[in-house]
């Protein structure tokens, strides 16, 4: 018993000296050597942004409209300053306005023109004896200028059928837009035009300034021409029926017999864009 003792001592000292003696754990370094040493993730790598000037001329149209939808006719143009951020300008200009559905059943159904809608609903007559068009009131956007950064995160090849491949990028767009509409002028306060008045339904320019921002696919079939996608978000608010629906009442939740700003409603208008570039010097740089 006492030599198992002696021995059941002498192999826990020790083994207490061998852990003391131990250093911390360490994780051990790879070293590269040879033709990989010092290389880059990816060689000769097409550049096709960095230190680029991009002018992309597009055509954008609106959704989930009320009653007007607008096609914009501008360009985007960017100066890239690396191949993963761009500082420009994305600009465009109504060029074509058409009515919604609804804005077709009000005018076909008719709605009715009697005294209690005489502030909301034109009661004028054209010269055919008609009342004049709903659409006439309908607010639609005149113009959009919004100066913006551009993050690209991701980039690589698109393979359609696994027998094209395409050079694709993906970015996202941010900046502040400057909006010119044209929507129903301020009637019925002091020293104003009634609006139950005929001309009190003609539409007048304004502005705004909302945030905007964007997502987007850009593909690169060659090295000087591209094409791409948008989605875009141009949210702040607006009068678009031309209707008197605010300004009296508990919360201001009722109308009063004017038009003016109270009767804005807050809207998230959505745009896609379509486009065609051509980035100058024609030839992108290649990465070592």
């Amino acid at each position: 018993m006492k030599r198992r003792f002696v021995t059941a001592v002498l192999a826990s000292v020790a083994i207490a000296t061998v852990l003391s003696a131990a250093g911390p754990a360490r994780a051990q370094e790879i070293q590269l050597t040879g033709p990989l040493k010092g290389a880059p993730a990816v060689r000769e790598l097409r550049l096709y942004r960095q230190g680029r000037f991009e002018i992309a001329p597009a055509i954008s149209f609106t959704l989930l409209d009320e009653y007007r939808r607008t096609i914009l006719v501008g360009a985007r143009l960017n100066y890239n300053i690396r191949d993963w951020i761009a500082i420009g300008v994305w600009g465009a200009a109504g060029a074509i306005s058409t009515t919604t559905d609804l804005t077709d059943r009000i005018d076909s159904l008719p709605a009715p023109r009697d005294p209690l809608t005489a502030v909301n609903v034109n009661h004028s007559t054209d010269p055919s004896g008609g009342f004049r068009p709903f659409a006439n009131q309908a607010a639609k956007i005149s113009y959009v200028v919004a100066p913006q950064l551009t993050f690209i995160p991701f980039r690589g090849k698109l393979a359609i059928f696994n027998k094209i491949f395409v050079d694709t990028d993906l970015y996202l767009a941010g900046g502040v837009a400057f909006v010119g509409i044209k929507e129903r002028g301020d009637c019925g306060g002091q020293g104003q035009i009634a609006c139950s008045n005929p001309n009190s339904f003609d539409l007048t320019s304004k502005s705004k300034i909302a945030p905007t921002f964007g997502v987007g696919l850009t593909f690169y079939p060659s090295s000087f021409v591209s094409f791409g996608v948008e989605y875009r978000g141009l949210p702040f608010s607006w009068n678009r029926a031309g209707f008197d629906s605010r300004g009296s009442g508990p919360n201001g939740n009722f109308p009063d017999n004017q038009v003016n700003s109270t009767d804005e409603s807050f809207k998230f208008n959505q745009l896609v864009t379509v486009d065609l570039g051509f980035s100058f010097p024609t030839t992108p740089k290649i990465s070592e």
